[in-house]
């Protein structure tokens, strides 16, 4: 991130074929570090920016030349002198907000002079008067009729006191307002009046009421002394798919009866505000944070929906976007409830009035912890805009398609402007149809991975694709990515971690054997097991692996034919069993059968299960998100239910990231997005099983929902030797409680009050989140989870409930599927 402190350290150069269109320059900047450490750089040659954000305006400064720089970039722009005139024009936002009904905005009349086209037109909104006007003079009678039958109107509810000020982009931060007693008709009829001479085309005079502040204590008597009122500034940013969230709020106090400005009152936290007026309690407090979260979130939203009818010449480019927002309110008694009421939206006021905050704490003081600052999320939105800028056009080789489960690829592939080249087994695969290049090519014998890998970099040259990166998701093709990445030159971890993370004994074994240094070494989470490929092997490993424990395919994915085995004879009947329905890919494609049916026996852990996704580069930690998985339906493994964020305290959940992150250092992993199971025991984390590459079924879709972080873009990113900049303590928006469905268990409601059109239907609506992961209802003895249904909600308890009651509607709940249980975890 760099500060320039002058429009002279920047430059726009023509983008080559982007006609009108122009990259950011940067040759000069102040570089921030580690430490509080800053630098003065000089840039030779210049750095290419890859998001944009300036102060814009006509006041003092460098508003002008800071609004021609950001016009027209190629880049992503959080602000433009076209979207920053829409957002001061007063009259324009208050009828946006007006119109979009969860916002409290006060009686207005405005008197508007040849309006805008956006103004134009349209249904009339609640509490505002719009009078358009011909022209400035000989409008006294006009005037006077309208402001009378304004000030006499129930609108105003219990206001005392009007306010008149003018509005349009060149009154941008001047204090023309005027305050007028509500039954003083003639001074507020000659004010507009003057006003409307020096008004010019587009703008408006706007006539509101001033809303009594609230009596606080509320019920009850006021505090001794002067009335006193809030404005309460609140910042509210853009996230991940145009989701608005309240960052901070900050509050100023003062007399009743005079208006409260920015820049001209001390800024305080509303726990404190409401206190120095007299409403301590907490409960309450949290209502009235709970109404401006609301209300602000609503403001943004109405901002984007108008942004997203704008062109790209009347937002100032292609790429720019409001990212975030402050708005103004004031606090007062609506229906005896205290209602925070809109007053203006701005572009930066309520920001430094959060900085101003957060200024207080800067200096350490013992028991202290300073809260998140309040440009938090907006800077993780300006790091994904970036990362998006940086991968729009990057050539990227994926090996394997994947199944159904795997179709967000495509559209996500699409929707950040990646090139695609697919290698894959199927010629008639879907994505063949959806990506640049496919090379039909037989992926499925692994035995032959290395002669693969170097006949597949032939066909790259020899096709003459100029990549920038090659990476997997698919189980099956990641060795034979990692050793294709070898040949071509690509960044990808060894291949020789990658074949000892896929066989699953041979990572437990390996890391039994890690000791260290560092500690905690990798050893105190591996569990002891014993590879099985004979029946021979089988009475060896009994003898050698406590029971009760845990067969499954040594490359096997999604839980198939995973078994708990009590005793010597279940081992030899379950291997048997594998043995004879599991031999090739054919009979079960997809879970790792081209790597051959080979089996383990590992100890079985008590504890409870969880999920650990992590993001590495260069051996570094840069992102963790850990989910809690429901009790399983002993014998079998197959996932019944999953909660994230994770429930455990913030030391058990900090000791899963750190046994899955030395797993991974301990196998050679270093870069790349991994998926680690984990049991967590009386003894600590215990490690089941890792898989080398972005966690399947749910994960990628909650995590993006929960956090704003695509580990597909991540992946992406690292396989281009891009680091992605992540969060390093993501902030979870709310939570997700989700359970399995099965074909064997819920066939008949699958067909019918759960069917797939009605779970779309459902999830569509927001009342559900419906993840597919087969196309086909198909039962079998060795099966995967059909779909995964979710339900979210601002705590574990309430997204549980909901869930809860909508299995028992839609008959998934039942005796044989008792998801009360499966959920009795996430309590």
């Amino acid at each position: 991130m760099l500060l320039c402190l002058t429009p002279a350290w920047l430059t726009k150069v023509p983008a080559p074929g982007q006609p009108g269109e122009a990259a950011l320059l940067v040759s000069k900047a102040v570089s921030f570090h580690p430490g509080g450490l800053t630098f003065l750089d000089d840039f030779v040659p210049p750095r290419r920016a890859t998001y944009f954000l300036a102060g814009l305006g006509l006041g003092p400064g460098w508003g002008r030349e800071a609004a021609e720089l950001a016009r027209d970039l190629t880049c992503p722009t959080g602000a433009s002198a076209e979207l920053a005139r829409l957002l001061e024009d007063r009259l324009l936002t208050r009828r946006l907000l007006a119109r979009q009904g969860d916002v409290a905005v006060p009686a207005t009349l405005a008197f508007t002079y040849k309006p805008p086209a956006l103004l134009r037109g349209g249904d009339a909104s609640p509490g505002l008067r719009l009078v358009e006007l011909n022209g400035k003079e000989g409008q006294e009678t006009l005037v006077k009729e309208e402001v009378g039958a304004f000030l006499h109107s129930e609108a105003l509810g219990d206001a005392l006191q009007v306010a008149m000020k003018p509005s349009g982009w060149r009154w941008r931060g001047r204090q023309a307002m005027r305050l007028y007693p509500r039954a003083e008709l003639g001074p507020v009829v000659d004010t507009v009046l003057a006003l409307l001479e020096k008004l010019e085309e587009e703008e408006s005079v706007l006539v509101e009421a001033v809303c009594p502040p609230a009596q606080l204590p509320f019920p009850g008597s006021p505090l001794p002394g002067p009335e006193l009122a809030l404005r309460i500034c609140a910042v509210v940013c853009r996230t991940q798919g145009d989701k608005p969230l309240l960052s901070k709020v900050v509050c100023s106090v003062g007399r009743g009866d005079r208006p409260l400005r920015h820049q001209s009152s001390l800024p305080r936290t509303l726990e404190a505000a409401l206190a120095q007026c007299g409403l301590g309690e907490a409960s309450q407090v949290a209502v009235v944070r709970q109404r401006v979260k609301a209300a602000a979130e609503a403001a943004l939203a109405a901002v984007l929906t108008l942004e997203a009818g704008l062109s790209a010449e009347q937002r100032g480019g292609r790429q720019v976007r409001t990212d975030f927002l402050g708005v103004d309110f004031a606090l007062t008694v609506a229906g005896r409830a205290l209602t925070p009421v809109a007053l203006e939206l701005n572009g930066g006021l309520c920001l430094e009035a959060c900085g101003a905050l957060e200024g207080l704490w800067a200096a350490p003081r013992p028991g202290l912890a300073a809260e998140e600052a309040a440009a938090a999320p907006l800077v993780e939105t300006m790091l994904r805009r970036s990362a998006r800028c940086l991968m729009e056009g990057k050539q990227l080789l994926l090996l394997g398609a994947g199944g159904f489960s795997k179709k967000f690829v495509w559209e996500a592939a699409l929707d950040y402007g990646l090139k695609l080249h697919l290698v894959d087994s199927d010629p008639n695969h879907f994505a063949s149809q959806l990506v640049q290049t496919f090379i039909h090519f037989d992926i499925t014998e692994h035995q032959r991975d290395e002669e693969n890998a170097r006949v597949l970099a032939e066909l790259v040259r020899a096709r003459g694709l100029q990549l920038d990166g090659c990476f997997s998701y698919w189980d099956d093709c990641l060795v034979l990515t990692a050793l294709l990445c070898q040949e071509l030159g690509l960044p990808c971890n060894p291949p020789a971690a990658m074949h000892l993370a896929k066989q699953k004994s041979r990572t437990q074994l390996h890391l039994l054997c890690h000791h260290g240094p560092p500690w905690p070494a990798p050893s105190l989470y591996a569990v002891p097991c014993c590879p099985l490929e004979s029946e021979a092997d089988v009475d060896r490993a009994v003898r050698q692996v406590p029971l009760p424990g845990v067969m499954k395919l040594e490359f096997g994915a999604g839980a198939v034919g995973v078994r708990l085995v009590e005793d010597a004879s279940q081992c030899h009947e379950h291997f048997s069993r594998i043995t004879r329905d599991l031999q090739g890919e054919a009979d079960h494609p997809g879970i790792g059968l081209g790597w051959g049916n080979a089996m383990l026996l590992m100890e079985f852990i008590e504890g409870t299960e969880h999920d650990v996704d992590l993001v590495l580069f260069g051996g570094r930690l840069l992102a963790a998100f850990v989910s809690d998985n429901g009790p399983t339906r002993l014998p079998g493994f197959t996932e019944t239910a999953a909660c994230m964020p994770t429930g455990l305290a913030p030391e058990q959940e900090a000791q899963l990231v750190q046994a899955a992150f030395r797993c991974c250092l301990g196998c050679g992993l270093l870069d790349g997005v991994f998926n680690v199971e984990l049991k967590l025991t009386r003894a600590g984390p215990r490690l089941i099983e890792i898989n080398p590459r972005m966690g399947g079924f749910y994960l990628r879709d909650w995590i993006l929902e929960l956090y704003g972080v695509d580990l597909l873009l991540a992946a992406a990113m690292v396989a281009c030797g891009l680091r992605p900049a992540l969060p390093a303590h993501p902030r979870a928006r709310g939570h997700l409680v989700g359970v399995m469905c099965l074909v064997s268990q819920h066939l008949q409601v699958l067909r019918s009050t759960a069917s797939r059109e009605t779970l779309q239907a459902l999830h569509d609506q927001g009342l559900l989140r419906l993840n597919l992961l087969e196309e086909t209802l198909v039962p079998g003895e060795y099966e995967e989870p059909y779909c995964s249904v979710a339900c979210a909600g601002p705590s574990p308890a309430e997204a549980r409930l909901r869930l809860l009651g909508l299995c028992q509607g839609l008959g998934i709940d039942g005796p044989h599927y008792p998801v009360a249980y499966f959920l009795s975890h996430f309590k």
